[in-house]
């Protein structure tokens, strides 16, 4: 399940941008303040909003005014599209919100539809305004089944709520429940490196959450119920990280879970607040890659923080085969190191112009690609300033 193309409109710096073609790693390099992290935030607000609702994922960022693009005055737009698998069709998820007489947002329109092939007619699943609106009937499942579906005129309880979430009937319509897994299954990295070397009460996590607080926990987890995949990570740490020969998730007699890491030049091991950062910080994205159940959506903002240059490759491999195994990445980054293991197709470069922030491809530039072609690496480029510069022209 992967994002095909997505289109922002009046969000912050993105005044109005369109990425397509959108391959399963995905690489955004611009200068500090370009806007990566806001088009990161982009999918932490629609996680946010099918969490919640609308008006509360805007207050999260204070609110409508804060949000909208500076002087402008429409409407915040959204338009996502999205293929199940190969084999299914291209499923298109349109959402605007705008600010009522009374100053409180709402979502103007809604529509969900999908499409068989490049050139078939779209039939719309559910189209809706102001919390009021049509839907199709029944279990939709087959493509025929929406192009022949009774439409019934439903209403939500609120116009601020998202129709994919409010209408209880569509759970068994694989294509609504799989939109609504995509965005609830969207992992937006918020890793805070103290967070991930505390000391956890025992209890009982699955997954790393999007700050790492629950590290300790998950490395329990998963060296309890999923051996071979934290020996897996055992053996990657062993090859990435000079020195870590073991680890182990350990409960004290109070009832505390605490990470040891073996060093093998010592026979006692270190508590985790005595490990490099960068140590932690491999550790947690190994295991985070390493989940048995995938997010459909990893954003990872900036991950050569904190990490030896020479890991950079080597973890950008990670993510690679993370996303070839079923995954989807988004990757922030200004490092010349990870870049240096970025395809040119997989590169997509932010620039500022008249004050708002457009998304380039970066094989899209004739002088870039041959450049690369010609053996020039896209840390190189970078460093010179090309990746920036000539794809404006």
């Amino acid at each position: 399940m992967r994002i095909e193309s997505i289109r922002i409109k009046n969000y912050r710096v993105f005044q109005d941008v369109e990425v397509n073609s959108v391959p399963n790693l995905a690489v955004f390099l611009g200068m500090n303040g370009v806007g990566k992290t806001t088009f990161f935030d982009v999918f932490g607000f629609l996680h946010d909003a099918l969490q919640t609702n609308v008006r509360a994922a805007l207050a999260k960022r204070g609110g409508f005014s804060e949000v909208i693009s500076r002087g402008q005055e429409g409407d915040i737009e959204f338009e996502i599209k999205f293929r199940p698998s190969e084999e299914e069709p291209v499923i298109t998820y349109q959402l605007s919100i705008c600010l009522m007489e009374n100053k409180k947002p709402a979502i103007k329109k809604e529509i969900l539809r999908f499409r068989r092939g490049q050139t078939g007619a779209p039939w719309k699943v559910l189209e809706f305004s102001f919390g009021e609106g049509v839907a199709a009937d029944g279990e939709l499942i087959r493509y025929e089944d929406v192009r022949l579906a009774d439409r019934s005129r439903q209403k939500l309880d609120s116009p601020d709520i998202l129709a994919i979430k409010g209408l209880g009937q569509f759970k068994e319509f694989i294509a609504v429940s799989q939109l609504r897994r995509l965005i609830e299954d969207w992992y937006v990295s918020d890793f805070h490196i103290e967070e991930a070397r505390g000391i956890k009460d025992a209890g009982y996590s699955e997954r790393i959450s999007t700050s790492g607080d629950n590290l300790a926990l998950v490395a329990k987890y998963m060296y309890d119920n999923h051996r071979e995949l934290f020996d897996e990570i055992l053996k990657t740490m062993g090859k990435r990280v000079p020195g870590v020969s073991n680890i182990d998730a350990q409960e004290t007699a109070d009832g505390r879970i605490i990470l040891r890491f073996q060093d093998g030049n010592f026979q006692d091991p270190f508590v985790s607040r005595f490990v490099s950062d960068g140590t932690i910080k491999m550790f947690t994205y190994l295991v985070l890659l390493k989940d048995p159940e995938k997010h459909a959506l990893l954003c990872v903002e900036e991950p050569e923080n904190q990490l030896y240059p020479a890991l950079l490759m080597e973890l950008a491999e990670e993510f690679r085969l993370y996303a070839e195994d079923g995954g989807q990445v988004f990757i922030s980054t200004h490092s010349p190191d990870f870049l240096n293991a970025v395809r040119l197709e997989e590169l997509f470069c932010l620039i500022k112009e008249g004050g708002y922030t457009k998304i380039y491809r970066a094989s899209e530039n004739a002088l870039i690609k041959d450049l690369y072609e010609a053996g020039d690496l896209p840390g190189q480029l970078w460093r010179q300033g090309l990746l920036v510069e000539e794809v404006v022209k």
